[in-house]
């Protein structure tokens, strides 16, 4: 399996071009849940090109019927990223100040359930500016969300076959 570069510039462009609206791409999830981890992993998307297509444990999205827990739900989006070791974007898990433009942060409950996935698409002051979906922003601070815990997501490379 060949491993690639992940482009943290398309996924950061992407986040930003549809920080506010709806790729015709994908369906949107804001009534039925949440469209954060939707966004986050169409951001993923952009920045990897490539898809695991594992039933039930890969990463996809054909249509809004057919389509892996781990592309909309933020805690299969983690499990996902961390433990991959087929094809597609595969992370670990890191500290807030080892950040890049690309990678995710998953917002918290002091209950250990995580609930957000912005994507990082810059940095102001030292401190990451995120977008997200659900509750929109394009170059949010992180500072401004009220959350418990934090979780960072680092993505290393994508593989393909």
């Amino acid at each position: 399996m060949e491993i690639l570069p992940y482009d943290r510039r398309a996924a950061a462009e992407y986040a930003r071009r549809w920080a506010f609206g709806r790729s015709p791409a994908y369906y949107d999830f804001s009534r039925i849940g949440g469209d954060c981890t939707n966004f986050a992993s169409q951001c993923l998307y952009a920045g990897a090109g490539v898809m695991n297509f594992t039933p039930v444990t890969g990463w996809f999205y054909i249509n809004a019927n057919d389509r892996t827990a781990s592309w909309t739900g933020v805690e299969y989006f983690y499990r996902f990223l961390v433990s991959n070791d087929g094809p597609g974007p595969f992370a670990e898990e890191t500290e807030l100040k080892k950040l890049e433009i690309g990678d995710f942060i998953q917002l918290g409950r002091a209950t250990g359930d995580f609930y957000h996935t912005p994507v990082v698409v810059g940095f102001s002051r030292g401190g990451p500016l995120v977008a997200a979906h659900s509750f929109d922003a394009r170059q949010r601070p992180l500072s401004s969300y009220a959350y418990e815990r934090l979780r960072c997501l680092h993505v290393l490379g994508v593989r393909r076959e």
